[in-house]
């Protein structure tokens, strides 16, 4: 059943967005103000699913083409978090739905192609050149991704306090440049983990090229099946989002399983500001079986799993600029990308990259990265001067 105007109208009202204007399927015109963000509405929206879940509605219907938007995207979706109207979201503040997440290992697998499989080509369109998933590090605001990704290394590996011969895990190694990094930097030894075959593929041939096989190796296994080894140094970056609330505390007592008495282990993982969840559209479309922790979450299964806690450090600002240095690179690979994806993969994305964007900027969610350590680890430096 299609929309009436009358709930588009009153959801402009509720909205009370200064620059919003709605241009209705009829033709009529709704505005605030100018038109700093203009939503054009090409066909109906189904009621009853706008009723149920108005921002999974509208990142649908913008994916299917049954609404244009123009103006700045990021801007418009942060304006819509700052209201809050209780019209928009079923929890005002994140539009996280409470949800029991539980990824089996052949779940993960399968998780895991959905994501990171869409093409290794596709990625390298719109990443830095190492191309590093995550949240990039800036020490000035001129700092370009390339830079700011090489930055992050650093100073996650120098939380780490590496020395020569340590033994390092990498849980969800993307595609390796870290452990490329810490074995040529620190001489260590570095194993990374990975569920996807693209990833897997490329750090292989990245160590044969690189002349690393002595000191590098990757696996393509999920983490719970790594035993009958230890690490002293344990990382893990992005990959927390990945397991699910009911396997939140397997993962740690994993963790824990694998690092040697006095070991470090560097969790760095998205965070929601209180409770944990899932964005529901971002699951459907992007990351299925994606739930974020609560930062509560995070420090209790951390120290329920017997670690203790050194240091936390949130990253927010920094991972809500990475996400624009990535939307402008994949706006300016369009005719690229559009050799092997259609306009709905694009809309899709293009809201996926806009949207985690705003939610970082505005607070809604948050990245930490903690130092967790198995018992005493008392070689740390005493001060936080050794990070910078």
């Amino acid at each position: 059943m299609g929309m009436e105007n009358s709930i588009l109208k009153e959801f402009h009202k509720k909205l009370n967005v200064a620059g919003l204007t709605f241009v209705l399927e009829n033709g009529e015109v709704l505005t605030n103000g100018d038109e700093r963000f203009k939503l054009t509405f090409r066909g109906a929206l189904p009621k009853n699913k706008f009723i149920a879940d108005a921002q999974m509605a509208l990142a649908d219907a913008y994916m299917d083409g049954l609404i244009e938007i123009e103006g700045d995207l990021r801007e418009l979706i942060e304006q819509l978090y700052k209201t809050q109207a209780e019209f928009m979201y079923a929890n005002p503040v994140a539009n996280l739905i409470k949800k029991t997440v539980a990824n089996s290992i052949k779940k993960s697998h399968k998780n895991a192609e959905h994501h990171y499989d869409i093409g290794n080509d596709f990625y390298k369109l719109w990443l830095d050149q190492a191309m590093i998933y995550s949240c990039a590090y800036f020490k000035n605001e001129n700092d370009t991704l390339d830079t700011a990704q090489q930055q992050k290394i650093a100073h996650s590996l120098k939380k780490l306090c590496l020395k020569q011969g340590d033994r390092l895990l990498d849980i969800g190694c993307g595609w390796g440049q870290l452990i490329f990094s810490a074995a040529r930097e620190y001489g260590v030894e570095a194993t990374g983990v990975t569920l996807s075959q693209e990833q897997y593929k490329k750090v292989k041939e990245s160590i044969e090229a690189d002349g690393l096989g002595g000191r590098v190796a990757v696996e393509l296994t999920d983490y719970r099946d790594v035993k009958n080894r230890s690490f002293n140094r344990i990382i893990s970056i992005g990959m927390l989002e990945h397991v699910g609330k009911k396997n939140l505390r397997e993962y740690f007592d994993t963790a824990y399983r694998l690092l040697e008495d006095g070991g470090v282990f560097l969790l760095h993982s998205i965070t929601g500001p209180n409770e944990g969840g899932t964005n529901e559209w971002i699951n459907k479309y992007i990351f299925p079986g994606g739930y974020i922790p609560g930062i509560k979450e995070v420090v209790q299964g951390a120290a329920e799993s017997g670690f203790m806690i050194t240091d936390m450090e949130s990253l927010r600002r920094h991972y809500g600029r990475t996400l624009i240095h990535w939307t402008e690179n994949f706006e300016s690979q369009l005719e690229e990308v559009r050799k092997t994806k259609d306009e709905r993969f694009i809309r899709m994305w293009r809201m996926y990259l806009n949207a985690c964007a705003a939610s970082f900027n505005t607070g809604n969610i948050d990245i930490h990265q903690l130092v967790l350590t198995k018992g005493l680890a008392n070689d740390i430096p005493w001060t936080r001067e050794y990070l910078y």
